[in-house]
């Protein structure tokens, strides 16, 4: 891995540079920079959803500082598939210039479109089907189906005179698919045989040995948790998870339930998806979630989102009897999706609050009630010995995936020294069929936070960390400006503390005495006598109450 930050040099004639903005290192923000005779290539533009030490953040950006002063460049962004860890930046890059032409396949831009309606942005697209070639700037583009959680996924061959690339996207090798879409590895050795100079490589699953399960295998256990169940029956998934709501859907019809979706972003995916011919419902099983509450309790199963914990989501709202649908006694709630990394706090404390309710709750670690979007160890092997790479890039998961990514394409004998293991902001270039690391930049996370971008800083979420776990104290003092003497105070409140406001009272002669010492040796600035207090209240505290908080002391002059 990079070990520090150093700048590229120029770009030399004839090179391809790569350039991964968000999506190495985690699961999310996927974004790759393709530079190629002074113009841009965009692959995927997404977000990553917030941890529990990233208070009050609502998405977590692609870092766009490389791109930013070079928006005119870019040709075009291509769109792997429609999930948000892909899609969900684009609004945010689209505001810095709207006319950015997006590529991408029928139900892709479908989704992109409808996000962009609510920020009021209406994109260039460009939509493309596998088999497709199209030339965009000096990029010559080839997109080939994949298999992945979402319908029409692709994967995109890139080529330049610098040589061909394969960005798998997001994708798994299911045989037997529910929308009869398979990853097509026709086109793969085909590439192969052309010669692929750098393969990018979903990392996701690849410390998983074997092979990813088979998507149709959980419709029969959704079927028969759905057929078991005595009253109402609510599962979680993703908003974007067309083929899980297409297997709700037929277990729900099969057992004599109506289905209603709960969440606007399951609501309108799931409107587009059965507007473009994705998901079949037939006639009389959908009903809008207010008249769902007529229906009898075992004849109602509604879709919500929230699989991931999230606190503003249907099922967290649910859970903290913050929604009209209130989980009870009887009532199933199915979690058919797998955890996020940093998610699983979240989701178990959901999990928790339901089964306190007295719901029964059936997720992925006592059901088959998911299987995963990515290929596993196995899968990748065959795509790196079909391939057949010079070079290899893992992408898309955290380190321990890059590196099982990595020592898979090993095994396949990819030497380690054509195995990338990047980071956020590592710079390869690639020409004559070598790629090498030529630069790290500094690339950083971007947060949303309510109507901000980028305002918010790793220093404020420490400051609200340290406001949430350690608590918060004032102190006001009142001095002479003339002779530093204190007319009023110290006065101290604190919040957060189990502790009376009385105890300070052991601190406040120490910090009349820090004052006055101060003031004999001629400190009469307000900010360096508050400096003083600081220290004085903050070596107590840590002391005397074991705490750590966030101190704001105030000296006024009289």
């Amino acid at each position: 891995m990079p070990a520090s930050v150093y700048d590229p040099p120029a770009l030399e004639e004839g090179a391809l540079r790569i350039i991964p903005a968000g999506g190495l290192g985690e699961v999310g923000r996927n974004m790759t920079v393709f530079e190629f005779g002074g113009k841009l290539l965009v692959v995927d533009c997404g977000v990553l959803f917030p941890e529990e030490n990233q208070p009050g953040v609502d998405l977590i950006l692609p870092d766009f500082a490389p791109i930013r002063d070079r928006l005119d460049d870019i040709v075009a962004v291509v769109l792997t598939h429609g999930h948000e860890d892909h899609i969900g930046a684009v609004p945010y890059l689209l505001k810095l210039k709207a006319d950015i032409p997006l590529i991408g396949s029928g139900l892709t831009l479908a989704l992109v479109e409808a996000k962009l309606k609510e920020h009021r942005i209406k994109p260039y697209t460009l939509t493309v089907k596998e088999g497709q070639r199209e030339k965009v700037g000096p990029f010559e583009l080839e997109f080939v189906s994949v298999n992945h959680s979402i319908p029409d996924a692709l994967a995109v061959a890139i080529r330049t005179p610098a040589g061909l690339v394969l960005g798998t996207g997001d994708f798994k090798m299911d045989q037997l698919p529910l929308d009869g879409r398979l990853t097509d590895l026709r086109a793969f050795a085909r590439l192969g045989e052309e010669g692929v100079d750098l393969f990018m490589v979903d990392s996701t699953n690849a410390d998983v040995p074997g092979f990813t399960a088979l998507e149709r295998s959980i419709g029969p256990v959704l079927d028969q948790v759905i057929a078991k169940a005595p009253r109402r029956v609510i599962v979680a998934s993703f908003s974007s998870h067309v083929h899980r709501v297409q297997q709700v859907i037929d277990a729900a019809q099969a057992h004599g339930r109506r289905v209603a979706f709960l969440g606007r972003s399951m609501v309108r995916n799931m409107t587009i998806a059965e507007e473009l011919g994705y998901l079949r419902v037939p006639e009389g099983v959908l009903i809008d979630y207010k008249k769902a509450k007529d229906l009898p309790d075992d004849r109602i199963v509604y879709m919500s989102t929230g699989s991931q914990g999230e606190p503003m989501a249907v099922l967290s709202r649910m859970a903290n009897l913050d929604h009209a649908i209130e989980p009870g006694e009887g009532d199933t709630v199915i979690l058919a999706s797998s955890l996020i990394p940093g998610n699983e706090n979240a989701v178990y404390r959901v999990i928790d609050g339901l089964t306190k309710l007295g719901a029964t709750v059936v997720h992925k670690g006592n059901a088959k009630v998911h299987v995963s979007g990515h290929a596993a160890a196995g899968e990748l092997l065959y795509c790196y010995n079909i391939v057949g790479p010079r070079n290899v890039m893992p992408i898309h998961g955290e380190h321990r995936h890059l590196f099982a990514n990595a020592k898979l394409a090993q095994d396949t004998g990819v030497p380690e020294e054509n195995t990338i293991l990047g980071e956020n902001g590592t710079v390869v270039d690639l020409k004559d069929g070598v790629a090498e690391v030529v630069g790290q930049l500094d690339i950083g996370f971007v947060y949303v936070d309510g109507s901000t971008v980028g305002e918010i800083t790793d220093a404020d979420l420490k400051d609200r960390r340290i406001l949430g776990e350690e608590g918060f104290i004032s102190v006001i003092v009142v001095v002479d400006s003339a002779t530093g003497r204190i007319v009023t105070g110290p006065e101290v409140h604190a919040r957060g503390f189990a502790e009376d406001d009385a105890v300070f009272d052991a601190v406040k002669p120490k910090i009349a005495a820090a004052l006055h010492e101060a003031a004999q040796s001629g400190v009469r600035d307000n900010h360096a006598l508050s400096q003083v207090v600081r220290r004085t209240i903050g070596r107590w505290v840590n002391q005397s109450l074991r705490r750590r908080p966030m101190i704001v002391p105030l000296v006024i002059e009289a």
